[in-house]
């Protein structure tokens, strides 16, 4: 994907403002509060996380604090007993079925989980996620369902119900509850997640038209490819986060 992104147009993708950080921390923070101002808050509900520096431990925001408030240093590094090894405060212990996630897929560095409206609004009717559009084709092929609710996440069965019904994919609408999405980056779980209540949103308005036609066939999966490659992701993040922290 990555070189198919690398030019558009014959133009080379360049940052905008700077360097980019490194840090999973800020990474997770701006990807946080892009998620707020996307609409994604709904109260405690909801986790950002991305891998630690050792095999089965991952940062998260700790228990109580909402997706606008975070900030780098906001982040605590937990073990798989969610023990918290870095950072004040103790996670939110329905991040444990991340450790399950991750365990399943070794190329998955990040992972987002939330409850925003129209995406909790499909969740809640059952009904699973239709890409009909150019700008929702990133999940062209790519977002799973899971129809049947597994309960709270605290416990290790629920880890390996959302983590199998996920599979190879890198979203999956979890019915009765909310969206989930994976990436290879920090970055791309973001966008993924953002892109993924835009196409619920986008649904539910096609639903006064007859509803989403989906798309079907080569072509989709050649835009998705593009958007997918990393300079785009990139570039799409870093916008998101300038529209964020304005």
């Amino acid at each position: 994907m990555d070189d198919l992104g690398a030019q558009f147009g014959g133009v080379k993708f360049e940052p905008l403002g700077g360097e980019r950080p490194t840090d999973a921390r800020e990474l997770l923070a701006r990807a946080a509060r892009i998620l707020a101002d996307n609409g994604h808050e709904s109260g405690l509900a909801g986790q950002v996380t991305a891998r630690g520096p050792e095999p089965e431990t991952y940062w998260t925001l700790p228990l109580g604090m909402g997706l606008d408030e975070a900030r780098a240093e906001s982040f605590v590094l937990v073990d798989g007993d969610l023990k918290t090894l870095q950072g004040k405060g103790r996670p939110n212990p329905a991040t444990r079925f991340h450790l399950w996630v991750y365990r399943a897929r070794t190329d998955v560095q990040s992972i987002i989980h939330t409850h925003p409206p129209y995406a909790s609004a499909l969740a809640a009717a059952a009904r699973p996620l239709v890409i009909g559009h150019m700008d929702t084709v990133k999940l062209f092929d790519d977002c799973a369902f899971l129809p049947e609710w597994p309960g709270v996440p605290f416990a290790d069965r629920e880890g390996e119900i959302i983590a199998g019904a996920l599979g190879a994919k890198h979203a999956i609408l979890l019915a009765h509850h909310g969206l989930l999405t994976v990436g290879r980056s920090v970055e791309e779980s973001a966008v993924l997640a953002v892109t993924m209540e835009r196409a619920a949103r986008m649904q539910h308005l096609a639903a006064a038209f007859g509803g989403v036609k989906p798309l079907a066939g080569e072509d989709p999966v050649k835009a998705r490819d593009f958007l997918r490659s990393a300079p785009v992701i990139n570039a799409t993040f870093d916008y998101w986060w300038r529209k964020a922290s304005r």
